[in-house]
Parts: C-alpha cells; sequence; structure tokens
C-alpha cells in the first residue's frame, strides 16, 4: 500500500537510473559465496561502496568510447582489517578524509584515492556503537575539487559509546574533545551543529553537546503491540532541525522537531514504516518496505512523487531496493540523453556565390567575394 500524490508536479522531480550493474553478483562469484552491499556513497566523480565480506570498491565515471556515454568503472578494491562487514561510510571531503565503520571501529581513509591513513598517524577508534558526524561540517565543499586552496578547517564528529558519548575533532590527526554520559546508551544518531538527536531502544533523545544536557522525546513506536522491533530514523533537515519518525501501529508519523524539542511545520504520514528516509532539500524521499518510493515536500508535507515498486522483469531497474544514500556534495550521472542529442550529424555546406560589385559602382556594399550559408 501507498499513498497518492495530492499535488502531482508536471515534471517529476526524480528519475531512476541504474550506475553500477553485475557488482553484487561478480563479488558472489568471486568470494564463492553470497555477498551483499551494505553501504555507499558518492562525490563528484567517485562512487564508495562497502560490502558484507569487508570490501572497499572504488568506482569513477570513465569513458569508454566516443560512441557511448561514460559509465562508473571499478579502480580500486581493498578490504578493512578484519575482513568484518562495511556498517558505513561517511565522506569529509572538505578534509579529504572518509570514515569508515566496521566491526565496531572507525577507520580513517584519504580522498579520493581510498588510503587508509597511517596508523601512526591516527588509530582506529574502538568500541563504537554508532557514529555521528556534524551534518553542516560535511557540506563543506571538497578540498581536493578546488583549484585555489581553501583554508582546512576541522570537523567534528559524535562517537556513540555503550554508555557515554564521546567528541572528536579531526584534521591531519584526531583530538578527542570530551564526553557526555549517555546512561540509556544509543543505537542510532544524526548530528547537526551543536545539537545530537540519538535514539536509544525505545525514544528519541536530544543532547546539547555544548550545555552536555539530555531530554527525551517521542517513543520510536507507540503502537500497542510492543514485541515488533521499529528500526529508529532520524534526518537532519536544518541546522536547527531534524525528522523523526513513530510507528503508530497502522501508519508511521514523521515528525519535524527543533534542537530544543519544539515541533515545526507539518506532519508527514506513510502507511508503513520506511526503510530509508532521505533529504533532497526541499524533498523528502523515503523507501517502503514494499519497495515504493514516496517524495513530500518539505514546505507543504504533500506527496509530490511516488516511483512504483521494482518491476518482476529483467530491467536494470528490477531488484530489491534495500536503502536511500543522501550524498550531500553531488555526484555526476552519465546521461544517454546527452550523448544522443550531442552525437554527430551529417550537415551539407551550401557555397552561394555572390555578384562582385564593379569597381566604379559606388553603391557597392564592400561585401567578400565568397561567403558560406550554413
Amino acid at each position: 500500500m501507498t499513498y497518492a500524490p495530492q499535488k502531482p508536479i508536471d515534471v517529476p522531480p526524480y528519475q531512476l537510473q541504474p550506475l553500477l550493474s553485475d557488482v553484487v553478483d561478480s563479488l558472489s562469484r568471486a568470494a564463492g559465496q553470497p555477498i551483499q552491499i551494505r553501504c555507499a556513497q558518492a562525490i563528484g566523480s567517485e562512487i564508495y561502496v562497502g560490502t558484507s565480506n569487508g570490501e572497499l570498491m572504488r568506482y569513477a565515471l570513465q569513458a569508454n568510447n566516443a560512441g557511448s556515454p561514460e559509465s562508473y568503472t571499478l579502480l580500486s578494491r581493498q578490504s578493512v582489517p578484519n575482513d568484518k562487514p562495511i556498517d558505513e561510510i561517511v565522506l569529509a571531503p572538505s578534509i579529504s578524509r572518509a570514515l569508515v565503520l566496521s566491526d565496531h571501529q572507525i577507520h580513517f581513509y584519504t580522498l579520493p584515492a581510498l588510503d587508509m591513513v597511517p596508523l601512526n598517524l591516527i588509530k582506529p577508534i574502538r568500541n563504537v556503537v554508532t557514529f555521528a558526524v556534524d551534518v553542516q561540517h560535511m557540506k563543506r565543499p571538497p578540498q581536493f575539487m578546488n583549484d585555489i586552496p581553501l583554508p582546512v578547517e576541522p570537523i567534528e564528529f559524535c562517537v556513540i559509546k555503550r554508555s557515554t558519548i564521546a567528541l572528536y575533532s579531526l584534521r591531519e590527526r584526531l583530538f578527542f574533545q570530551k564526553e557526555i554520559p549517555l546512561p540509556s546508551g544509543g543505537m542510532f544518531a544524526r548530528r547537526s551543529g551543536k545539537y545530537l538527536c540519538v535514539a536509544d531502544k525505545e525514544f528519541y533523545n536530544m543532547v546539547d553537546l555544548a550545555a552536555a544536557s539530555l531530554f527525551q522525546m517521542l517513543p520510536i513506536s507507540q503502537a500497542p503491540d510492543t514485541t515488533v522491533a521499529v528500526k529508529p530514523s532520524i534526518t537532519v533537515i536544518s541546522e536547527n532541525e531534524f525528522l523523526i519518525l513513530s510507528w503508530m501501529g497502522a501508519s508511521t508519523l514523521g515528525v519535524f522537531i527543533t534542537g530544543d524539542g519544539d515541533p515545526v511545520r507539518g506532519t508527514l504520514e506513510w502507511p508503513s514504516h520506511p526503510e530509508a528516509v532521505s533529504l533532497d532539500y526541499p524533498y523528502i524521499t523515503t523507501l517502503l518496505p514494499n519497495g515504493t518510493i514516496e517524495i513530500h515536500s518539505v514546505e507543504t508535507q504533500s506527496i509530490v512523487q511516488v516511483v512504483p515498486a521494482p518491476p518482476d522483469t529483467s530491467s536494470p531497474l528490477a531488484g530489491d531496493r534495500r536503502a536511500l544514500v543522501s550524498c550531500l556534495n553531488a555526484f555526476f550521472i552519465p546521461s544517454t540523453q546527452r550523448s544522443e542529442k550531442l552525437r554527430l550529424v551529417p550537415k551539407q555546406l551550401i557555397r552561394k556565390r555572390t555578384q562582385v560589385p564593379n569597381v566604379d559602382d559606388t553603391s557597392g556594399s564592400g561585401m567578400a567575394p565568397d561567403g558560406f550559408v550554413l
């Protein structure tokens, strides 16, 4: 079940296009066992993929030949220590770093080459439940794409451990700032500025990192049946605004809330609990359990587009949809339409001979003897 758009847009904001094909099949054949893609991120002409067998792969957009569009090609692949599943990849392009979570450890890599930072510079952070990089810092422009070097400001992030929040800053080196107690623990978190929204097993909580204070907000599930596990969802909307989801039993409610805990805007609603939520302002995109994708307007809270579930065919768009990934600094998509519009077309040149004016004729225009009209 899904809702129909209340105010459909004449030109829908999104369309689906395959970027990488046969990744899972080729990995599974090489490993001799089923392999899954666990996470991915992209920036510019690069895509980074993390798998269930601990492989970290780098793809780049490259031209095949003059007659076909560019496509993403595998440039390199490597394994994280211990070959454990990769849970999350976070890009910090302003400092040319990638943070990779695997086996409860955060490892640090360079961008865009994806080389591991030497351990004598930065050691992995251990005993990590989850972590949250300041989204405002993740939006800073990529250092490696600028012709003119910009001042490099450190990024800040929070590491959620079993009963504490550890605050760090990162530039060339990693600096520990402080710890804040978190008695109820946390399983999922998102940070924006001085606010950290963190979900424990039952509730969403807001932490003021500057004041080291915490208050409880909405339950993750308000359904009478408490045996059903519901995945928490937190999306940063702005520096002082988050979207959190609460399962009501028959539908899911989305509430926009400030860092002070005040509700703003209206609410969103879905017929089932979304598998993933992504912001591309002014739109909120959600993936539902049946594979349908719904797009809401942040400003009006109305549905503006619905992408149907994948077809049961051999189409490149068929197959399970598992997650949505928000890429804060954008990335390139190869376009077959553009290549078709820019293809070479033969064009005949018509040579037109003009009359040479008489040198004694003072009314002559001064036009050259020959000219071409295309």
